[in-house]
């Protein structure tokens, strides 16, 4: 453990972000898996918009890499146009 007052704080501050960062992967993963799952494709294609926004959010807030969030959308993408064709 940390004897001064600055690294104490800095454990502290990690230990939220931490969490905070879990939760946001956590929602980003619930909703990849809710569309690969069995649903009609006209619920799937509500939920997209949707999991397009976290995953957008999560890039801006540095969750995740921009390119990651860039290729999970257009994986998703593709595998609704799979569905539909």
């Amino acid at each position: 453990m940390p004897q001064h007052k600055s690294p104490r704080k800095r454990l502290k501050q990690n230990a939220k972000r931490e969490a905070r960062n879990n939760y946001v992967k956590k929602t980003i993963k619930t909703l990849a898996k809710k569309i690969h799952s069995e649903m009609p494709i006209e619920e799937k294609k509500e939920m997209l918009s949707e999991v397009f926004s976290q995953l957008d959010k999560a890039a801006k807030k540095g969750v995740i890499h921009s390119r990651t969030a860039s290729r999970r959308k257009s994986r998703i993408a593709l595998y609704l146009n799979k569905l539909e064709g």
